[in-house]
């Protein structure tokens, strides 16, 4: 398996898919990273050599924010959003959806303390 960022990609598909197993790479992103690189979007990744391996490396270190610094990134917005006690950083703080999701319903398994639902049978 060729490691991209530290990131074992697998081998057996296409090098557009494989590489969308890096956090912060998705399709789009991983056709430009091969477009840039000039590689064949169809072949498999066990057929890139040292060399392209190497290229994909420096490129997504140098143009793209990925992996464990793109983690860090989202993890200190959503410690900025609960220390200026905004109201996403309220709902992020108590394990409700942020997005304007309705919880009355739907989002049991996020909300809060275990509630049973009234006149269900078993």
């Amino acid at each position: 398996m060729p490691r991209v960022i530290g990131i074992d990609i697998p081998d057996k598909k296409r090098l557009v898919i494989s590489l969308t197993y890096v956090y912060g790479i998705g399709k789009k992103t991983a056709y430009e990273v091969i477009s840039k690189l000039a590689l064949n979007p169809d072949m498999k990744a066990k057929d890139l050599s040292q060399e392209e391996i190497a290229k994909i490396n420096a490129l997504l270190q140098s143009e793209y924010t990925v992996e464990g610094d793109l983690r860090r990134q989202v993890q200190n917005n959503i410690k900025r959003l609960i220390s200026i006690n905004s109201y996403r950083g309220l709902r992020h703080r108590l394990g409700l959806p942020v997005r304007g999701q309705r919880t009355r319903s739907n989002a049991r398994t996020r909300k809060g303390k275990k509630k049973t639902i009234a006149n269900k049978k078993i």
